[in-house]
């Protein structure tokens, strides 16, 4: 028994003698065959009944000093390699990169130019294909240079076009305010309210535009006919302010006709005061008599009545000679001339019409939070309409002006009529604002005509 375990056992003992031996030259190899000779000989530990051989030590080499290497001495420089020679042919190779890099374009230049005629070929048009395309690219071309032709000619042309666009623009407002009006006229028609149920807005569009389809209509169709519009256009926009309405104007040309207009409107106040004044003889059998020559004489001396005065006469307008039916021809027309009412056949109608829309407008002020909520420019617009003239004027003096007129005009009912059409005359026939409109430029044009002689 004893000898077959030391038969065994033989091959461990020679190979942990080769072991030792060999550790002390091979450090590498003695920790390889070291590990497998330690595992086999824990195996036989197991089944053998003998103690385990004594390891021994192992003997790792130290590393040298720094001092023993020099320092002085030059570093050794490894040539630069290409790994694709390298790979190829199993050496470093010392070839230079740009040798390769050529080599390597020759090498893919061949797959370059087969993808290059295979793209070539897959984009290759047929002629009716190219036909196509370039009729396409004309007709872009056409189509953007007709689409930035008003560039073209705004730059060559730049009055000629200003004027085309000033034109233009004035069309295009002008249909757009036809719609609105329109539009206004159905909800008048289908309301029970009828005209209580618009805005202020509403009801200054509702006004004005009849009047302004009337006075653009024949401008615009005559510049729509083939031939005559050749000569129409030209004269139409020469005198813009007779053959045009304020769409088409410029805002240079709004103010200055606004002026112009309203102008032509105060001349007629005086006239309208010297037709109350030759009907006051008639009204002497008239309880109000006293006060209405009291206000009359008033506007006579430069100033004018307070809102209660007026309100305190208001009766002497609702019975002849002063209401509406007895008025005679030449003050009707002279009244129509002063509210800017356009030439008709019913000027009584077209006066009743009127006073009954600037009512309506006052109410809707109301309506809308007063006369402090309007914006600048309604202010200026409501003075105008109302017969006084809003420039430099401020806010304060418009609103209260403004808040006067409107008082007025809730406490007067439908007999009182014409009393609301005299209006401009008891509130704005001596205010400096209209004054100096009217006598301004006279004095002006004597002032000049003395200093030239």
């Amino acid at each position: 028994m004893s000898l077959a375990l030391r038969l065994t056992r033989l091959p461990v003992v020679v190979v942990s003698g080769v072991c030792q031996e060999s550790s002390t030259s091979i450090f590498h190899k003695h920790s390889c065959l070291g590990n497998s000779t330690n595992a086999l000989l824990r195996r036989h530990y197991v089944t053998s009944s003998d103690p385990a051989p004594k390891k021994t030590p192992s003997t790792t080499p130290v590393p040298p000093k720094s001092t023993q290497f020099d320092t002085n001495k030059e570093k050794v420089t490894t040539p630069i390699t290409d790994a694709f020679d390298t790979a190829k042919s199993g050496k470093p190779s010392t070839t230079p990169l740009s040798e390769n890099i050529n080599k390597l374009q020759q090498a893919t230049a061949p797959i370059k130019d087969a993808a290059k005629q295979a793209v070539i070929a897959k984009t290759k048009l047929s002629p009716q294909q190219v036909r196509e395309n370039v009729r396409g690219y004309m007709f872009t071309r056409f189509f953007d240079y007709v689409k930035n032709y008003d560039k073209v000619l705004e730059k060559n042309f730049p009055s000629a076009m200003k004027v085309y666009r000033v034109f233009f623009d004035g069309v295009k407002e002008f249909f757009a305010d036809m719609k609105r009006f329109l539009k206004i006229a159905r909800i008048v028609n289908a309301s029970s309210k009828g005209l209580k149920s618009l805005n202020r807005q509403e009801l200054e569009l509702y006004m004005q535009m009849p009047r302004d389809m009337i006075k653009v209509a024949p401008a615009l169709i005559l510049s729509s006919l083939p031939m005559v519009g050749y000569a129409v256009f030209p004269l139409v926009v020469m005198y813009p302010r007779t053959f045009l309405t304020s769409h088409f104007w410029t805002l240079q040309q709004k103010s200055e006709f606004k002026q112009y207009y309203f102008l032509e409107r105060l001349t007629y106040n005086r006239p309208v005061l010297r037709c109350l004044q030759a009907k006051l003889k008639t009204t002497k059998n008239h309880p109000k008599y006293e006060q209405f020559a009291q206000v009359l004489g008033q506007l006579g001396s430069g100033t004018h009545p307070s809102v209660e005065q007026i309100l305190d006469i208001k009766d002497i307008f609702a019975d002849s000679p002063f209401n509406l039916i007895s008025l005679p021809g030449k003050h009707i027309k002279l009244l129509n001339k002063m509210h800017g009412i356009p030439r008709g056949w019913f000027k009584r109608h077209s006066l009743y019409e009127h006073a009954f829309f600037i009512h309506y407008m006052d109410l809707a002020i109301c309506r809308e939070g007063g006369v402090h909520n309007m914006p600048l420019e309604a202010l200026r617009n409501a003075c105008y309409i109302r017969g006084l003239n809003p420039i430099n004027m401020s806010n304060d003096d418009m609103i209260m002006w403004l808040r006067d007129w409107i008082k007025i005009s809730q406490e007067i009912r439908v007999e009182h009529l014409t009393l609301y059409l005299h209006l401009p005359i008891l509130m704005a026939y001596n205010h400096p604002n209209n004054w100096q409109l009217l006598y301004g430029h006279k004095d002006a044009k004597k002032q000049s005509q003395a200093a030239d002689q």
